[in-house]
């Protein structure tokens, strides 16, 4: 194996021990030297890649941190109507958390910093942003209820899913949390969308690969 490669494969399997130990036991609770062993990685490999533990978890943070935007743009490119970006987006992300242990571990790490270090800027509230967005022109085409308030909405519907993230994460590793969110989705969006656009979300229900 070619040098490069090589360093390449050693420092994606630190990012993927280390994710793993980050997701299961939280950064206080996972020694760097269990993260070593579970790499196989020597601690001098590992200085070669990170300057310490901290570091390492920045980066794991930063993966997670830059994967959201490409998302959202990919599915605001859709040309999709504003609801159905919305479900559609969010759908992928929790698929992609409830596969990717390297997004689950950065996303966990960013909330346990956020948790510590009050004040610091909230990936929550960036989320809440963009539906909040999407919610203003689903009102804008006619597609919610009368009264509905599109800021109030997407606080309503990033708690739910934060929520229902915490207790798949505790229950099952993440892995069901794609039908958890599913099923918040089948109760909020009866009351916050029109009849006739909750129709048509009941058939997307029905065929997920649709979304």
């Amino acid at each position: 194996m070619p040098q490069q490669h090589r360093a390449q494969a050693t420092r994606e399997a630190i990012l993927r021990a280390a994710a793993e130990e980050f997701d299961r036991l939280g950064y206080e609770g996972a020694p760097l030297s269990v993260i070593l062993d579970r790499s196989g990685v020597t601690k001098g490999a590992f200085y070669f890649h990170f300057t310490s533990k901290q570091a390492l978890a920045s980066t794991i943070v930063q993966v997670q941190d830059d994967a959201w935007p490409v998302l959202a743009r990919a599915w605001l490119g859709r040309g999709l109507d504003p609801l159905r970006t919305m479900v559609g987006m969010f759908d992928e992300a929790v698929v992609l958390l409830s596969r990717d242990v390297v997004l689950r571990a950065g996303v966990r790490l960013a909330a346990d910093r956020e948790l510590g270090y009050p004040g610091l800027a909230s990936a929550h509230l960036r989320w809440e942003k963009v539906l909040a967005d999407l919610l203003f022109a689903a009102r804008d085409e006619g597609q919610l209820r009368p009264g509905v308030d599109p800021e109030s909405a997407a606080r309503a519907v990033t708690a739910a899913a934060l929520g229902a993230r915490l207790i798949s994460t505790a229950t099952s590793r993440c892995a069901d949390y794609p039908e958890r969110m599913r099923e918040i989705w089948r109760f909020l969006l009866p009351g916050l969308t029109t009849e006739e656009w909750c129709a048509a979300a009941e058939r997307m229900f029905a065929a997920p690969d649709v979304l």
